[in-house]
């Protein structure tokens, strides 16, 4: 009853920050619903599918083991190599920086190939085509929403940006909250790799998760912008225009050094300044412990990671992770999941990799912003007021998903 109550508590909220209430279509909405819960009982609950999801590891930790070659070459022992020296400790340490990151590097590469080769390309028309005659959404937002499993908040409006400027104002908020809500493709193995063994076949979940948020961004930004008129034109444009194989691969490694270096950026700046905020909150204390941002922010999710199906004996850890995806980012939440999973149940562990998927956080505003006004500076005004609400509708639709597979994996 748990994650049914967080359900209506999720389209509750959406629908109390509607933007026009009484223009909610309920009938759609609920479609969108039991769609996804048929796709989550499906991928979590239907053994022919979770054997195959769990085959996705090996794509991961053939990738890791490749780019270690590079990395060790490069870095030495900083990079995995053999030490120059006795170690103290049991296990070698990990470097985040020359050991983690550089994996973006190489699936960066093969994303480029694939969109050379057209795979992806055929791969978001195929989905777009899918969405359009399940959920009835227009063209060019599906062709948006389903890049957005692929690439970046800003690479998938990309994919449409002839009709950016003509698409309603609640097929544009479907298609911002699309990006903040889902993750690209080339940062799903991180995510696995600072998961470490928190659940079985990571990575099937956090595909599971970017395809499940993909129609619950559709359902929650229908119900805080709704509006019945849809854009039926939309075709894939091709963003990457390589020239031949080996344009795609060096380019590749070009863009996935880019992504790679704004990381780095962001996590420091984020971390020290949430830090820093920390340092002056730190002056209050409050039941023998220093306030903290996230100590604020977990006692708001506390209560709604409950909702999701979490026991209450996790619910401060679950709420506290929860704080760091929104308040830094998701990555280092994957990160602290990866630490503190043990000390979870399996369940609550299950549900997090869920919640937590996606882009949604503070920083992510700033480059959705950014990026989309050199694409459509007519949609400015419109990109000023909507895009600091996904944060809202982004952390909305995670709920949902987290709550979709506490019914689930608790059913049957």
């Amino acid at each position: 009853m748990q994650a049914i109550i967080g359900i209506f508590v999720v389209l509750g909220l959406a629908w109390a920050l509607s933007e026009h209430r009484r223009e909610v279509r309920w009938l759609p909405i609920l479609v969108i619903l039991g769609i996804q819960l048929v796709i989550a009982a499906t991928l979590i609950r239907v053994p022919f599918i979770t054997q195959h999801l769990n085959h996705l590891n090996v794509v991961v930790n053939a990738i890791s083991s490749a780019t270690s070659e590079g990395t060790s070459f490069v870095f030495d022992y900083l990079g995995g190599g053999q030490l120059p020296f006795e170690l103290k400790s049991e296990s070698p340490p990990y470097i985040f920086a020359t050991q983690l990151l550089p994996q973006i590097l190489v699936f960066a590469v093969l994303v480029a190939i694939l969109w050379y080769w057209r795979v992806l390309p055929m791969l978001i028309k195929g989905v777009a085509w899918i969405l359009q005659r399940t959920v009835r959404i227009g063209g060019a937002v599906s062709v948006a929403a389903a890049a957005s499993f692929f690439v970046g908040m800003v690479e998938s409006p990309m994919m449409i940006r002839g009709y950016l400027k003509s698409i309603t104002r609640s097929e544009f908020f479907v298609v911002i909250t699309c990006g903040m809500s889902t993750v690209a493709g080339s940062m799903m193995v991180l995510y696995v790799l600072v998961l470490g063994d928190v659940v079985d076949s990571s990575l099937g979940h956090i595909v599971s998760a970017s395809i499940l948020n993909i129609f619950g961004s559709i359902l929650i930004a229908s119900v805080m912008v709704p509006d019945d008129r849809i854009t039926t034109a939309g075709e894939v444009e091709d963003v990457y225009k390589y020239n031949s194989f080996f344009d795609a691969l060096t380019r590749g490694a070009t863009d996935g050094t880019k992504v790679v270096i704004n990381i780095i950026a962001m996590l420091i700046v984020f971390i020290s300044l949430v830090a820093l905020i920390n340092q002056v909150l730190g002056l209050i204390s409050i039941g023998g412990e220093p306030l903290t941002l996230q100590r604020i922010t977990a006692i708001v999710f506390q209560p709604f990671t409950w909702c999701m199906g979490i026991p209450w004996s996790d619910a401060n850890s679950a709420g506290n992770l929860m704080a760091t995806k929104l308040v830094i980012n998701e990555l280092v939440a994957y990160e602290q999941l990866g630490r503190t999973g043990g000390e979870l149940t399996t369940r609550s562990n299950l549900i997090l990799t869920y919640a937590i998927c996606g882009f949604t956080n503070v920083g992510s505003v700033g480059i959705l912003i950014g990026g989309i006004s050199s694409l459509a500076p007519e949609r400015r005004k419109d990109l000023l007021s909507l895009a600091p609400r996904t944060l809202i509708s982004g952390t909305l639709v995670a709920m949902l998903t987290g709550s979709i597979v506490g019914v689930v994996s608790i059913v049957g």
